[in-house]
């Protein structure tokens, strides 16, 4: 199968502009064309006009200098991000307004010679794990359309695996960025707080925000996180800390894995034993393997809406939290914070204050988690007709790194026989997004899977070939 240029990473399409065997308009129209083939409208909610695109790309020549990191990429922004020119609905109608200014990292993207194509699909207000709590169509998993394409960061995460954008940014307050990257093959980066700008994002919980990256390789993400991490005097959560260079992976890595009781699959042993090989390969590749108590991670998890910062996605949307516009799942969840008392408040910040401590110790014996991603998928079906309790679980091993101020990196890991992907996730304390990111881009490599979903029919091999897969 013979990729289109829109469907190379981020080093292949600026090398090609730069010497000039592919030009930038070239690679949007090409963008365009891919976007109008692919059978799925849900992937984004506005696109940016074909045209105007097309012309910023071809004054690119006059206006940007070629050694630009991102000199021509097409980039997808999720729609609760604002692109000056285009709506920003967070995937509720009745929220809709027309931002004057693009957000932060938006403006950084463009300065970094990108050229924005439009605003893609997520679960309403980034609400939800799972990519089916939106108006406006569930974006399809490119593997095998009954499976979720995860959330909230959906639409985001479809358009970089099918080959639609090389280079997509979403948010992750939960796992919004992680869980649609492990299911869709690709890679997704939720750097530190305060790393990268909020300003400008649609909030969900303002305090835990974070504007995520979804790639096809671990370089192309932490090449888009230069150019998006610095400090941001407009945004108040913004913070000042450099950010590291990608280098090679130091030495005697150790590895926080679950203890083996605290492995939680539901039921799904293609994933157990997904995860086992890959936990393989990294001590193949020279790690070692640390058993932590998952418990104290796990707890905290459950603070992220169960606890008080359900009233920070209240004060988002109470101008229309009462509306009929709202998903009624979103909804449901939402509304829930407006009865969160400041006793509730305190008592909470205390909880987490304490169960920091705990987890703190433990990290202090790593130097990163590799967790599964998730630990299972499940279809459409399952998840629309129970939608609390299975979004719940694909928060199992995301849901507590905000909250713990810590960074993450999902990367593919196996196709499982059943077709669907399978990734890990390497965990850190904040500051450690550099040395994440050489973990991972060292295991990405090793695994040896195809990029996103354009090589699909090689991954639609029978079962035997795709169990060795996982070996």
């Amino acid at each position: 199968m013979t990729l289109s240029m829109a469907q190379g990473t981020l080093a292949e399409i600026v090398e090609a502009h730069r010497i000039g065997a592919h030009s930038p308009e070239a690679t949007i129209a090409d963008c365009y064309a891919r976007i109008r083939a692919h059978s799925d409208p849900a992937v984004f909610i506005s696109l940016r006009d074909e045209s105007e695109a097309r012309a910023e790309a071809r004054g690119l020549g006059e206006t940007k200098p070629k050694d630009l990191p991102l000199y021509g990429v097409p980039v997808a922004v999720k729609d609760n991000i604002d692109v000056q020119g285009l709506p920003t609905t967070a995937a509720c109608p009745a929220f809709t307004y027309r931002p004057d200014n693009d957000a932060t990292c938006v403006a950084r993207l463009r300065n970094a010679g990108a050229i924005i194509i439009g605003k893609t699909n997520l679960d309403q207000f980034a609400t939800g794990l799972v990519g089916v709590r939106t108006p406006y169509g569930i974006p399809r998993n490119p593997f095998n359309a009954a499976v979720i394409p995860g959330g909230s960061s959906s639409g985001s995460a479809v358009a970089v695996a099918a080959g639609l954008v090389p280079l997509a940014l979403g948010t992750d307050t939960a796992g919004s960025g992680r869980v649609p990257a492990g299911l869709n093959n690709i890679v997704g980066l939720k750097p530190s707080l305060g790393l990268v700008s909020t300003a400008g994002v649609v909030p969900a919980c303002r305090t835990l925000d974070c504007v995520s990256v979804l790639a096809l390789t671990v370089d192309d993400a932490f090449a888009a996180l230069a150019v998006l991490a610095g400090f941001d005097e407009t945004d108040p959560y913004s913070r000042e800390r450099p950010l590291a260079a990608l280098a090679s992976v130091q030495q005697n890595v150790r590895l926080g894995v679950p203890m083996p009781d605290q492995r939680l699959f539901f039921g799904d042993k293609d994933c157990e034993r997904a995860y086992a090989a890959a936990l393989a390969r990294c001590a193949r590749l020279g790690a070692t393997l640390v058993e932590v108590d998952m418990e104290p991670f796990h707890a905290t998890a459950q603070l992220l809406y169960e606890g008080p910062w359900l009233a920070e996605r209240y004060i988002a949307v109470r101008s229309v939290i009462e509306s009929a516009a709202m998903h009624p799942v979103t909804q449901q969840i939402i509304v829930r914070g407006k009865s969160m008392s400041a006793v509730d408040t305190f008592a909470g910040f205390y909880r987490l204050a304490e169960l920091r401590r705990v987890c703190g110790r433990a990290l202090r014996e790593v130097d990163a988690l590799a967790l599964p991603t998730v630990p299972r998928a499940y279809t459409v079906e399952e998840v629309l007709s129970d939608p609390i309790e299975l979004n719940k679980r694909l928060g199992t091993y995301t849901n507590f790194v905000n909250l713990l101020d810590l960074c993450a990196l999902a990367v593919p890991a196996a196709i499982l026989p059943s077709g669907t992907p399978f990734g890990i996730t390497f965990i850190a304390p904040d500051g450690s997004d550099a040395a994440i990111a050489a973990m991972g881009r060292r295991f990405h490599a090793d695994a040896g899977l195809p990029l996103g979903a354009a090589n699909k029919a090689e991954l639609s091999a029978p079962t035997a070939a795709a169990s060795r897969r996982l070996s």
